[in-house]
């Protein structure tokens, strides 16, 4: 999966979570809010276990293209 399609995919994953308390503009803002939280919590993680392993770090730069991609929704 793309960064872009995973960040699509995390961003509808959360929507429905939030809509039903919130206006539309402020669901949006809220899925992705949950989205980042989410991500930030996956690079984390993916840090604190790399010891400078290759796979780990290439994992965090798919991560943080995900991140990126949320941003631009």
């Amino acid at each position: 999966m793309t960064p872009k399609e995973k960040a699509i995919s995390l961003y509808q994953s959360f929507y429905p979570q939030v809509q039903w308390k919130m206006g539309q503009e402020d669901c949006k803002d809220r899925a992705k809010e949950c989205s980042l939280i989410a991500v930030d919590e996956i690079i984390k993680n993916l840090v604190d276990l790399s010891n400078g392993e290759f796979t780990f770090i290439f994992n965090v730069q798919y991560w943080q293209e995900v991140k990126q991609e949320i941003n631009k929704l």
